[in-house]
């Protein structure tokens, strides 16, 4: 096997779980074939560097082998190689989102207690009754 579509490649090399998402994802410009825009029936030989985005993070891979059969993810590794630079930026994304803000902890206080849900209902009873008094 010389060539192969590139979204049954994206598949068999476990980067996305259907050909569909694959397509889908060639189809909005988030993967390049050395460095051009694609389509889904571009044919991808062994050599070809593609850049693939997943979520936030940018992936490059050199293609080793070829395969049309969703196989294993240990066999689906061998089916390509990730450039070092891409292994650097993942794992220096990865670090950053460890190491980002928890969102609950710039609450003050958390969860409102039976008490401050009285006081809360209180004031708001206070300033927008619509009760004539």
């Amino acid at each position: 096997m010389d060539k192969l579509r590139i979204d049954k490649w994206l598949w068999a090399a476990r980067f996305y779980k259907t050909r569909s998402l694959a397509c889908d994802e060639i189809v909005k410009g988030r993967v390049q074939v050395n460095e051009q825009d694609v389509k889904p029936a571009r044919e991808l030989k062994a050599g070809d560097v593609v850049q693939l985005r997943q979520g936030a993070v940018t992936r490059t891979v050199t293609v080793l082998a070829l395969s049309d059969q969703r196989g294993p993810a240990p066999v689906a590794q061998t089916l390509y190689a990730e450039t070092e630079a891409s292994i650097a930026q993942r794992t220096e994304a990865a670090e950053l989102r460890r190491m980002g803000t928890e969102p609950a902890l710039t609450l003050q206080h958390g969860r409102p207690t039976k008490r401050d849900r009285r006081e809360l209902q209180h004031q708001w009873d206070e300033r927008w009754s619509a009760s004539i008094k």
